[in-house]
């Protein structure tokens, strides 16, 4: 079982293993996940020290990686929507997903949710067990 933090989110979770184990569907959440902290980062971090500190080195490095890995979002979400046959809406919320702040978080939590073989046998969202 997972030690877990107030609100039951893991203290420690084996994200390469859990979704690269995937093919393609994994590979498309893992640089979701990135993606998504890349925006944060840039939102966050990088635009203040831009408009606050006079620092526009900062958005342009992370700007720069930024643009990379939504590039790779969606060259990987193209793969997925061929593989799994997803349906155009599923395909615009992953895109909304990708602009919206959280976006990609929220998308996948809810994949974990409709995706089947992301699923344990009871339904509930499939947990990898921590290694120690």
């Amino acid at each position: 079982s997972y030690e877990t933090r107030s609100g039951g989110i893991p203290l420690s979770t084996n994200y390469f293993g859990e979704h690269v184990g995937k093919g393609a569907l994994g590979w498309f959440r893992l640089t979701a996940l990135i993606e998504g902290i890349s925006y944060l980062v840039l939102l966050l971090i990088a635009m203040p020290l831009k408009y606050l500190a006079d620092m526009p080195i900062y958005v342009t490095i992370i700007g720069s990686a930024h643009g990379g890995l939504f590039i790779l979002y969606f060259v990987l979400l193209g793969l997925v929507w061929l593989d799994r046959k997803w349906s155009i809406g599923k395909l615009a919320g992953a895109t909304i997903a990708s602009i919206v702040p959280l976006g990609t978080f929220v998308f996948d939590l809810w994949l974990k949710k409709t995706e089947p073989d992301l699923q344990s046998k009871s339904g509930s969202i499939e947990q990898s067990s921590p290694t120690n």
